[in-house]
């Protein structure tokens, strides 16, 4: 499984857009969910898009997730531009437990 986080300004959007994303949008949006969410600033033109995107293949990489979480992302229909991308693993992630020295 991956977590896909990308960070873009909306491209023009128009009214019935905007009041779509003001109704949508806000502090609990911010999980990783297969359907993605947003979270956005208030003048909307910036925002965080989360995707989570389940392992396919065994060898299923970071340009795959973020492929398909693109392809969520545009789903949507909102006129974009991404900034930046970030993948994460979580089947490379390693979980400590309190208490426990290694």
């Amino acid at each position: 499984m991956f977590r896909v986080t990308i960070r873009g300004v909306f491209d023009g959007l128009d009214d019935a857009q905007r009041s779509a994303l003001t109704e949508s949008s806000g502090p609990f949006q911010a999980a990783f969910t297969e359907a993605g969410g947003f979270t956005c600033d208030t003048g909307l033109s910036a925002f965080t898009f989360r995707c989570q995107v389940g392992v396919v293949e065994p060898d299923d990489g970071e340009q795959g997730a973020t492929r398909r979480a693109l392809a969520v992302l545009e789903a949507y229909g909102y006129p974009y531009r991404v900034l930046r991308t970030g993948v994460t693993d979580m089947r490379t992630i390693k979980v400590r437990r309190k208490g426990r020295r290694s």
